[in-house]
């Protein structure tokens, strides 16, 4: 994978801390490297005409072109998808944007914080009585990735396989985000009411959320009738079970801040620790809530293999989570660290130009 910078700093976040200083002075984003390891770069001005020139070769040789300009600028710089499906017949290529391609709201800039805020992702997120709250993770540019990753895989598949078209591929942050709010659209198309802000809670289970214990919260999740039934055993209240207003999910979920506060009150009596074992040991499924450095830190994600050692580009030495999913037969560890500014111009020219131009040749 190439990455294209511009010339100067490049990608913005080469900037964001925490920058980590290497062997000289030099400093190296951690979050960069988090991002981009296993790429190459180049640097290329695509105001300039070589650049572009240069660009349209890079993209004659390979499968997929990928960008995240603002919708109509690769048009003005000459380098839409009319023009590069001219220099390469099979290639697909994906934009990404914030609300698409079109429409009007499509030249609109956009950050994770303003479509999540479009999208109605915030106006569920947080306590009832809270104000808006954006998730604590950038879920608007990540997913954007995800689905962007999956179409291109397909299309390249069904170009492949089954000789299909190639193709176009429009994915924005705000259809991304829409797009995993399924529960929240159906909820609204069947009711006619938009789901509202619930915490940790959730709308049609309970217990099924963060309660406080002696020394701290934990998540305890009984979604179903006997996992109810077990949270009954482990706080000694059996007689929970057959009172009228917690009888069934649905009335436990409709009646949920009572209930909350008849648990909480027993929650309270006893450590974090205690609740977790009591709950594992009745199959109930249950959690400490973690910062980050708990979870790093934690037994499963040890045993996982997530996390490994990478070298920054300057020689600092830190740690990365890997790519998560395990596949049979795959090796799936880092096997280039994140890439210097322009690291890779000859590199890339030499690999992907000149091998491909002999190729040709022979």
């Amino acid at each position: 994978m190439v990455k294209v910078e511009a010339p100067g700093v490049g990608d913005g976040m080469r900037q964001w801390p925490p920058l980590s200083l290497g062997e000289g002075e030099e400093e190296y984003s951690e979050n960069f490297a988090a991002l981009n390891r296993n790429k190459r770069s180049v640097v290329l001005n695509l105001k300039e005409k070589a650049d572009r020139e240069y660009f349209k070769e890079l993209c004659r040789v390979t499968d997929v072109v990928l960008e995240n300009f603002r919708p109509g600028v690769m048009k003005r710089l000459n380098l839409n998808y009319k023009i590069i499906k001219q220099i390469n017949p099979k290639i697909i290529m994906c934009s990404i944007s914030g609300f698409g391609q079109s429409g009007p709201y499509s030249e609109h800039g956009a950050f994770d914080v303003t479509v999540q805020a479009m999208s109605g992702i915030m106006s569920v997120t947080g306590e009832p009585e809270s104000g808006p709250v954006k998730c604590g993770v950038p879920i608007g540019d990540f997913c954007a990735g995800l689905y962007a990753a999956y179409v291109i895989s397909a299309a390249l598949l069904d170009r492949e396989s089954n000789g299909g078209e190639v193709c176009y591929i429009d994915c924005s942050m705000l259809g991304s985000l829409i797009g995993i709010s399924a529960l929240q659209t159906s909820e609204y198309f069947g009711t006619g009411e938009p789901a509202g802000r619930l915490g940790s809670a959730h709308p049609r289970n309970a217990p099924y959320q963060a309660f406080e214990a002696a020394d701290g919260f934990f998540v305890v999740a009984a979604g179903n009738d006997s996992l109810w039934q077990e949270v009954c055993g482990a706080v000694n209240l059996p007689e929970l079970v057959s009172n009228p207003l917690f009888k069934t999910q649905r009335l436990r979920a409709r009646n949920q801040k009572k209930l909350g506060k008849v648990l909480e009150k027993e929650f309270r009596k006893k450590t974090i620790t205690h609740w977790l074992e009591e709950f594992r040991n009745r199959g109930v499924p249950c959690s400490p809530i973690n910062n980050f450095a708990e979870v790093m830190d934690d037994p499963q994600i040890e045993h996982m293999q997530l996390v490994e050692d990478i070298t920054l580009p300057n020689g600092k030495v830190t740690k990365t989570v890997k790519f998560p999913i395990a596949i049979t037969g795959y090796d799936l560890n880092i096997y280039r660290e994140s890439p210097l500014l322009g690291e890779h111009n000859d590199e890339v020219k030499k690999d992907w130009i000149k091998n491909n131009e002999e190729r040709t040749s022979d």
